[in-house]
């Protein structure tokens, strides 16, 4: 695959050794997400949980698709490649690890359930590329990092003809997402939680 954009900007595959900084860099990115406080509404505490995601979702990943990141980790795309975005139960069991602290084990249930029929409405076909997760360093947001680290695989979806999806949970963030070619599909509440835009994105013609 030819990175085009991407390799213009300097970003590059994440690989095992970086995800430990990663899943750090992307912990700040989301303390403010709706999703992550309503997974932890404590704010001491949510550090800690995300930091734990983050490292079990970047490993699943790392697996199942590519990881793109800019050259110091101040930004990073998690994509999913076609036909293995769905975790596995071990995915699962790892997942359950960030929320394994005696203050939100209470909660995990419902953040389970919730996270779960986000699965559930998961397109599964056609084939798509799948944006697990898309984070900037709040101390880097402004640049174009984001664009960059999305390029290349938006670009490979534009050459081979293939969709790509995301969830978006800032409402902020939809014209964000739309200036790349994605468009809301459906409003999905999560139970006793805040709400999230599911988005698909057709290829481009070429």
């Amino acid at each position: 695959m030819t990175a085009g954009r991407g390799a213009e900007a300097g970003v590059r595959r994440a690989g095992a050794a970086d995800l430990p900084a990663l899943a750090r860099m992307l912990t700040r990115a989301f303390d403010d997400d709706p999703v992550a406080r309503f997974a932890c509404p404590r704010d001491d505490l949510r550090p800690w949980m995300l930091e734990r995601f983050h490292a079990a979702r970047d490993r699943q990943m790392l697996r199942a698709g590519e990881i793109w990141m800019t050259p110091g980790g101040e930004s990073a795309a998690v994509w999913a490649a076609p036909d293995r975005w769905r975790s596995s139960p071990r995915d699962d069991l790892a997942f359950s690890r960030a929320m394994l602290h005696p203050r939100l084990v209470g909660r995990a249930p419902l953040v389970g359930w919730g996270l779960f029929g986000l699965e559930r409405r998961h397109p599964p076909k056609p084939p798509h590329w799948y944006l697990a997760t898309l984070g900037t360093d709040p101390d880097a947001q402004g640049r174009g990092l984001g664009t960059a680290v999305l390029a290349p695989v938006l670009e490979e979806c534009d050459r081979d003809g293939i969709g790509a999806y995301l969830e978006s949970s800032k409402e902020r963030n939809l014209d964000y997402y739309a200036r790349f070619g994605f468009r809301v599909t459906e409003e999905v509440r999560l139970p006793r939680g805040p709400q999230v835009w599911p988005m698909w994105r057709d290829p481009k013609p070429s």
